[in-house]
């Protein structure tokens, strides 16, 4: 029975426990989007989880729709990317890159000018997330052919970045709305070319820019992030099971690493029968898993790894707590994304640290 400290391996990666570090947007980086010391002091902090997966890390300044996250396609960025993969390296770490590309999720205001591009020209409902003052989303442009082919060139160039930078692997970000999903999901993909239409047409972006990155790192060290419930940026499906469980089909056939699913759990929740239709590609579970949850996911085998984001945030040396059944920090949102400073970054206590401070603080009192 798997417990959360219990070792596992993901294709090649060999985990030292069960407990992984979510992607956290937390727009840390330069105006270049260079990595900074403190994110590697951040990263080096949450370095005892099985895996760290990296914050998104966009392959392209086009591909960006934030202030200040990092990148993978500058010498600079590399540069930045090895300090964080070596702090977390000293410690016993692991941890890969997620590679992203957010489509229309952008502004022309954080694009030179330029428009969004995405699947097809289909508006996202809302509000530009960060920007102010608040602007609406705008009318996306559709990709032609040749861009598609670029893009996917751009994802395979990150990946090489990334390994020259340190990781042990690359993850995909095919979730939450942004450029991949877009061209995976009904609502968003009105295209009537091999990119559009049936099933196989819209899961042909992300299986080609799969098969890109495991021409750069092999089956074993990619992995990819899906958000099944399209509850983020305004997205859907028509057959979420159809859709989801043709692309875990597929990525079960080229033996990748594992997947990721952001999917809360409840009675329609599919990714379980996402995992068998892969044919046993390692699933990671991950969104407002409590600690009970996590360990009845692995105990069952429903889920090979449990993933945490916000409790990351918070609490840096999360697996021991988890394991141990400790309190937790509570989560601080003033300056949780886009502040540039160590407040709410690389301040909060390890549990070992809270207990000295109340020892040093009870002996006062006394």
């Amino acid at each position: 029975m798997a417990e959360l400290s219990s070792p596992l391996i993901l294709g090649d990666l060999h985990l030292k426990n069960r407990v992984i570090m979510a992607p956290l947007t937390r727009s840390r980086a330069t105006d270049d989007r260079v990595p900074t010391p403190m994110m590697a002091e951040h990263y080096a902090q949450r370095a005892s989880a099985g895996l760290i997966i990296s914050e998104a890390t966009v392959i392209s300044e086009a591909a960006n729709g934030y202030f200040n996250t990092p990148g993978l396609f500058t010498d600079a960025q590399v540069k930045g990317w090895k300090s964080v993969t070596q702090a977390v390296h000293d410690k016993g770490g692991l941890i890969v890159a997620q590679l992203w590309h957010v489509g229309r999720v952008s502004h022309p205001d954080l694009l030179s000018g330029d428009t969004p591009v995405s699947a097809s020209s289909v508006q996202q409902k809302g509000q530009v997330s960060l920007l102010r003052p608040k602007r609406d989303y705008v009318v996306p442009r559709a990709l032609e052919i040749t861009e598609i082919k670029t893009i996917i060139e751009q994802f395979k160039q990150a990946a090489i970045r990334a390994k020259e930078a340190g990781f042990d692997g690359v993850e995909l970000h095919g979730a939450n709305g942004y450029l991949i999903d877009q061209f995976l999901q009904s609502s968003t993909n009105q295209r009537e070319d091999e990119y559009g239409g049936s099933v196989e047409n819209r899961a042909r972006l992300l299986l080609e820019v799969v098969d890109a990155l495991i021409e750069v790192w092999g089956a074993g060290r990619v992995g990819v992030h899906l958000a099944p419930r399209g509850d983020e940026h305004d997205m859907g499906d028509a057959d979420p099971r159809e859709t989801f469980g043709y692309a875990l089909e597929q990525l079960g056939q080229r033996k990748i690493a594992f997947f990721f699913t952001r999917e809360y759990l409840a009675d329609d929740s599919i990714s379980e029968y996402l995992k068998a239709r892969s044919g046993g590609v390692p699933y990671i579970a991950n969104m407002k898993l409590s600690r009970n949850d996590a360990i009845a996911l692995l105990a069952s085998g429903q889920a090979d790894a449990v993933s945490f984001g916000k409790a990351y945030i918070a609490n840096p040396d999360l697996y021991e707590r988890l394991v141990q059944d400790a309190p937790l920090n509570e989560l601080v949102f003033d300056n949780m994304i886009g502040a540039q400073t160590a407040e709410g970054y690389i301040d909060y206590p390890t549990l070992a640290e809270s207990l000295v401070a109340q020892n040093a603080e009870n002996e006062v009192s006394a």
